[in-house]
């Protein structure tokens, strides 16, 4: 043990991976999920011009003390 007697080694850093360019169905994919999100989002906006969607309720706090 050459000067680091006891205690934890440290890990080797790993390589960085190189950027893979996605195929067609990956890209798809993740593009399907951003307008997904981009609906929810959306949804989520419209309903809060209309009033509460349980977000604006606030819960009692259990009575008078």
């Amino acid at each position: 043990m050459s000067g680091r007697q006891g205690g934890k080694l440290k890990p080797l850093k790993a390589p960085k991976k190189d950027k893979k360019e996605d195929d067609e169905e990956t890209k798809a994919f993740k593009d399907k999920q951003k307008a997904e999100a981009a609906e929810i989002k959306a949804a989520k906006e419209r309903a809060a011009k209309g009033g509460p969607l349980g977000a604006g309720l606030k819960k009692s706090s259990g009575g008078k003390k």
